[in-house]
């Protein structure tokens, strides 16, 4: 596999490597030993799939601390626009983001560090989305902040009358109204 560090390091985009022939591909999509090697040690607790049609938006979400939650995200059929916020007060990259197109073509996978929100935008008619986490869901610990936050200049490719959002995706705080950070200085890990 292959890392990319992107403009927030903590944040790396995984390229597996393809082996193709007349039949196909095949390709590692998780190997313990190189992700702990290539980007951190963690230990992954739970998997996740989501199905969406055109123009989903869902996010930008977290869990709070004992919850927190380090993920692993690629996308199986179709394509998406995969973004996360860093959400650490203290930190030098506090309130940037990091967007990425994930895809069935690219087979790019993103790691995102706990300490930050995450959300995808849905630019296929469909897309399959799976996840890994390293901590379980816990409801009661759920927070988000607002898709649409202006200061935060996230361009989710999708006309905003074509996006489609939950009834509790519509209402989260700005960021700078957000009642629960992380802190940058605390180990998340």
């Amino acid at each position: 596999m292959q890392t990319t560090t992107t403009e927030i390091k903590d944040v790396i985009i995984i390229e597996p490597r393809l082996f193709r022939d007349e039949r196909g591909y095949f390709f590692e999509s998780y190997s313990e030993r190189d992700f702990n090697a290539q980007v951190r040690e963690v230990r992954f607790v739970q998997d996740n799939e989501s199905k969406s049609s055109y123009g989903v938006l869902r996010g930008l979400h977290f869990q709070k601390p004992p919850f927190t939650q380090s993920k692993l995200v690629r996308v199986i059929r179709g394509a998406v626009l995969d973004v996360a916020v860093d959400i650490r007060k203290g930190s030098p990259t506090f309130g940037r983001h990091v967007a990425v197109e994930l895809s069935e073509d690219n087979h790019r996978q993103l790691f995102i560090p706990r300490g930050f929100a995450h959300g995808f935008s849905v630019l296929t008619p469909e897309a399959v989305f799976q996840y890994k986490c390293d901590n379980f869901y816990a409801p009661q610990s759920e927070g988000a902040i607002a898709w649409n936050d202006p200061d935060l200049h996230i361009d989710w490719r999708i006309p905003a009358e074509d996006m489609i959002l939950s009834e509790k995706d519509k209402h989260h705080p700005l960021l700078k109204d957000a009642e629960w950070l992380f802190s940058y200085e605390k180990n998340l890990y």
